[in-house]
């Protein structure tokens, strides 16, 4: 018989499922180790919580001593932000703030200003952050799916290897018989259709799209140069073998074309535009209805 665990985390609605029989004492020993380590992570990186790393990093300068987990979040964050020049950046939650994506969720428009540049503001030599000047930093472009990774390796070092992990559509799925998981993908436009069904073996997939977080003329991606959000796309997949990089590369694809991420991640995309039209990737496993 199939466990699921089904809670509330870091702002999303997360659904655990394993694929396996559990005793009662195992199943009560895993879903504290998930919810332990989902606490961890949203201590060091939430923007939302007062007592967090991140906070006191908004409120003063100095060197910081980073977690393990910070080094493979670090480098993926620099590698798109370069690829994007700038665009997808963890220096974009001042920015945010001042949009209304606040502690609160205001949702109260202020004047905007354009983020600093990485290297203005922090340097990271893993495992120590030199933050420059006070600065309020975002993990949100991939954080989640970095978190949604965590808790799939939590899971398999308890011994299980047929799970499925997804953090409010973040999703990690891993199978030994490579049984396929089917994922409807929403049509944005109309939430009771789906443009097809992935069928996802092994890994990840994300999404992103507008219409989950708008408020005005605002939606969660934010172009930091133009402090407009970005309108042409509707929505976004990605699949990929690591739920960090599936997360991150929907927030890039935002800013640049598939070609300019293909040779530093493998990965495959189904993009919807504004216009109706799409693009999928060779390898994206979608049974498209038409």
């Amino acid at each position: 018989m199939n466990t699921v665990f089904e809670f509330e985390a870091i702002g999303t609605h997360w659904v655990v499922d394993i694929y396996e029989k559990l005793s009662s004492s195992k199943e009560s020993f895993l879903l504290e180790k998930i919810q332990e380590r989902i606490g961890v992570f949203d201590f060091h990186y939430s923007r939302f919580r007062k007592d967090s790393l991140v906070a006191r990093m908004s409120e003063e300068s100095g060197v910081y001593t980073l977690p393990d987990d910070a080094e493979r979040m670090f480098e993926i964050y620099r590698i798109v932000y370069d690829l994007t020049r700038g665009k997808v950046t963890p220096l974009i939650g001042n920015t945010l703030v001042q949009a209304g994506y606040d502690k609160e969720y205001s949702l109260k428009v202020k004047t905007l200003s354009i983020p600093d540049t990485w290297d203005d503001v922090f340097e990271y030599v893993h495992p120590t952050l030199n933050m420059k000047k006070p600065y309020l930093l975002d993990f949100g472009a991939g954080g989640k799916g970095y978190l949604v990774d965590i808790i799939g390796e939590v899971i398999r070092s308890c011994g299980v290897e047929f799970f499925c992990v997804d953090a409010g559509g973040d999703m990690l799925y891993f199978a030994e018989d490579r049984k396929k998981l089917r994922v409807g993908l929403e049509n944005p436009n109309n939430t009771s259709e789906v443009f097809g069904i992935a069928h996802i073996e092994c890994g990840s997939i994300c999404g992103s799209a507008g219409n989950r977080r708008q408020w005005g003329k605002y939606h969660h991606i934010i172009d930091p140069f133009t402090l407009t959000s970005p309108r042409d796309i509707v929505a976004v997949w990605t699949t990929s073998s690591s739920a960090l990089v599936a997360d991150i590369l929907t927030t890039a694809l935002s800013f640049v074309s598939p070609d300019v991420l293909s040779p530093y991640f493998t990965y495959e995309y189904f993009i919807v535009y504004a216009d109706g039209t799409f693009i999928i990737s060779s390898g994206f496993p979608i049974e498209l209805f038409t």
